[in-house]
């Protein structure tokens, strides 16, 4: 189980990304959704990994050659910031002992420059869940960097969100059948796992 950015910034009402969120946030049901596909697999014995975004600080990005306009958007809103409430878990997703809590990633790829390879072979892992946000960003370059090295790969296309229903079908409906290997609501995921207790 990948749990990409859970954070405050996206998944309280108060935080800074989430009025951008709220209108899918709330169609699809995001927290709940989340939250039933994380304990589900705590009560599997599922492994849950923590894929989580660089916490942003007012220097990030200085002089580096080539900025994405996202990730200076990133750093001048300051979301998701180091040493912040914004930048802190959400209380429904707090990691619990036997979680493992990736290094923290600098764009959109939860692989890129991080230990998350290493972990998931280290635990003998070769399918993984994704769950978290954003759809079209950080799950989808996660999921697809996972199915290049050679992972199979779950999408679950109502435990996540965008900020607009483009970027969603975008997501879910264009891009993800290029990379993963099933797209399942909640509802469709939990029927499968509990079928094979």
């Amino acid at each position: 189980m990948l749990l990409v950015d859970p954070y405050n910034d996206f998944l309280h009402h108060e935080g800074k990304a989430y009025s951008r969120l709220k209108e899918i946030a709330e169609a699809v049901h995001l927290l709940e959704n989340m939250s039933k596909v994380v304990g589900e697999a705590r009560q599997l014995g599922i492994k849950v990994f923590y894929v989580p975004h660089h916490r942003s600080e007012p220097t990030d990005y200085m002089n580096w050659k080539y900025p994405t306009s996202i990730q200076l958007s990133t750093r001048d809103r300051q979301v998701f910031a180091k040493d912040t409430w914004g930048g802190t878990f959400h209380d429904d997703f707090q990691p619990q002992p036997g979680d493992i809590i990736i290094k923290e990633h600098w764009s959109q790829n939860g692989f890129a420059n991080t230990d998350l390879d290493q972990q998931l072979k280290q635990h003998d892992i070769d399918r993984v869940i994704l769950v978290g946000l954003i759809a079209n960003t950080c799950i989808e370059a996660t999921g697809r960097m996972a199915m290049e090295l050679g992972y199979h790969v779950t999408l679950v296309n109502d435990a996540t969100a965008a900020y607009s229903w483009d970027h969603m079908n975008a997501a879910h409906q264009l891009n993800g059948p290029t990379f993963a290997h099933a797209i399942l609501s909640t509802e469709e995921l939990l029927e499968i796992l509990r079928a094979r207790k």
